[in-house]
């Protein structure tokens, strides 16, 4: 079952996380590094039937030894949760039918606004910005969500 709470996800040390950003014509991606400080953009797919998506995302999960993965949960502003979140659990749970995973949410609002800025800012083209900016937002997202998890993990015995 997907588990909404990041706090309850039981991760095992070294494992990577993957974000993702479930748009409704692409999944953009992102992996950590196993130490899970920093997330960098992987790949963007391009959505066509579940079936191959899952199998990709199956594929890589398995590739990277990854724990789990942090999917982008896109809230309306007010806090609320509208179509586009009842798309992406559905998502989410289809994932978990075609394999086994362990599965997060993290809140996403205006991930890809904040990204895309940042593009403007760094003067990339409209049309680099549309070849990378989901990978770009899924790495956004899963760094807001290994910051968070780093605050929450106390240090190993010993060190300060």
């Amino acid at each position: 079952m997907a588990i909404r709470n990041i706090r309850a996800l039981e991760l095992e040390l070294g494992r990577r996380l993957i974000g993702l950003d479930v748009g409704e014509k692409t999944i953009g991606v992102a992996v950590s590094d196993p130490g899970r400080e920093l997330a960098m953009p992987q790949t963007t797919i391009r959505r066509s039937k579940f079936a191959r998506d899952a199998k990709a995302l199956e594929a890589l999960y398995a590739e990277t030894k990854a724990g789990a993965f942090i999917i982008g949960l896109p809230m309306n502003m007010d806090g609320s949760e509208g179509p586009r979140c009842q798309s992406v659990r559905q998502f989410a749970a289809n994932l978990l039918e075609a394999f086994e995973a362990k599965i997060a949410f993290w809140d996403e609002r205006l991930s890809t606004v904040a990204v895309t800025r940042r593009m403007i800012e760094a003067d990339l083209s409209r049309r680099r910005r549309a070849e990378i900016v989901d990978r770009a937002a899924a790495a956004y997202i899963l760094q807001g969500a290994l910051d968070f998890l780093g605050k929450e993990t106390p240090p190993p015995a010993g060190t300060s």
